[in-house]
């Protein structure tokens, strides 16, 4: 229920504000990697070819070899476990927040999970020859610099042991110790995925020991997340940061009190959303813009709630029946088709309403400049959606 005299802020409002505020806009566009991350909070890294493509849409000069830079050579990005379970490259300077705010935290379950699925499906394993298995490991990084699980199993050979998982069902299979223990050691902070063994799309890469972040108050991580999350994406409602966090209420609530969120009505004065303090003023509108962004994108995965940019009718053509989304044409502050490109390089979308001419050539122009920096490589999402399929068969 809306509070009265909470100030209203429009749809309108909120696409104006993710354009600016998520650098989509071209006047609000950037020259580094590590801006384009802080406008998200956190680019999606569950497939490795987000991270590029979504980078790459916000910045005036787009470049793979810019996200490299900060990925593997300045080290100015890195990938947490965090948020939602979900994969994010996040700063350094705001990783300390996400590790303790919620990579820590799901690592405290893995690490519980995984010696429950070592007793019952493994021999010889006990909480203490884990520990001794992450020691050994940390040394091989620490003397190598960088090591792939393979090559960290040829000499920390329980890492090569296995569990067989789900015996006798359908889905029976065996998962390495080595997986599991190093997604361990990386959502605690230990270790980091380093520079792929092959192209930017590659999920085979080596891992990189970390410097330990510093130790910060659980509930003092949590406001910081959610004021930036607010700061990016507000006005969203309580349902929205509950969701984009997988928190539980009362932490989202918790936060929203720490952070002296206002609220503000949304969709006609029909719901209630949350915005900074001093947030409630409208921003001015940008220059009419368009954006082709990948699957996964922030922007798209950003709330719970999606009716003031995305049209109900049009999600299943964009989502996979797990929730993720695929590539999405943008006009404006709300979605209006979807993309994917050919074997041969080629750009191709469909719009599902007439958006004019004008929108058009802006999506035209956006696809050209894709391809321009994309070259010879060739992307296809990790998770295919309806839509994505039909434009490139």
């Amino acid at each position: 229920m809306v509070s009265a005299g909470a100030v209203p802020v429009g749809d309108g409002q909120r696409r104006a504000r993710l354009g600016l505020r998520q650098l989509l806009a071209p006047a609000a566009r950037v020259a580094r990697v590590e801006e384009t991350a802080d406008a998200v909070v956190g680019l999606h890294a569950s497939d490795p070819a987000t991270v590029y493509l979504s980078a790459c849409a916000r910045l005036r000069e787009p470049s793979a070899g810019e996200v490299e830079r900060a990925l593997y050579e300045d080290v100015s990005l890195v990938k947490l476990l965090s948020m939602r379970r979900t994969l994010f490259a996040v700063t350094e300077e705001f990783a300390p927040y996400v590790s303790a705010a919620a990579a820590r935290p799901i690592a405290v379950k893995e690490r519980a999970t995984l010696l429950k699925h070592l007793g019952e499906f493994a021999e010889g394993w006990s909480e203490a020859r884990l520990a001794e298995t992450e020691r050994a490991v940390l040394a091989v990084l620490a003397a190598r610099g960088e090591a792939t699980t393979a090559e960290l199993g040829a000499e920390v050979p329980a890492l090569r042991e296995t569990m067989l998982m789900a015996v006798g069902k359908p889905y029976e299979a065996k998962q390495s110790v080595g997986s599991r223990l190093l997604r361990l050691l990386a959502s605690d902070g230990h270790v980091r995925r380093s520079r792929p063994r092959g192209s930017w799309l590659s999920s085979s890469y080596p891992w990189a020991p970390v410097e330990q972040w510093p130790e910060l108050p659980a509930r003092e991580a949590k406001a910081e997340v959610v004021r930036r999350w607010l700061a990016r994406y507000g006005p969203g409602t309580v349902e929205d940061v509950k969701w984009w966090t997988g928190w539980t209420l009362g932490d989202v609530r918790r936060a929203l009190a720490d952070v002296g969120a206002v609220e503000v009505a949304l969709s006609g004065g029909a719901a209630a959303g949350s915005v900074l303090p001093g947030d409630e003023a409208p921003v001015a509108e940008p220059e009419p813009w368009a954006a082709l962004l990948p699957g996964l994108d922030p922007a798209v995965m950003g709330w719970r709630g999606r009716d003031w940019y995305l049209r109900p009718e049009d999600a299943p053509a964009l989502f996979d029946r797990a929730g993720n989304a695929g590539p999405t044409v943008w006009w404006c502050g709300r979605v209006v088709g979807g993309w994917a490109q050919r074997a041969d390089g080629e750009v191709v979308w469909r719009l599902f309403e007439d958006v004019g001419a004008e929108a058009v050539a802006a999506v035209g122009a956006e696809a050209e400049r894709l391809v321009g920096w994309l070259g010879e490589v060739r992307v296809t999402p990790r998770f295919r959606t309806p839509l994505e399929r039909e434009l490139v068969a």
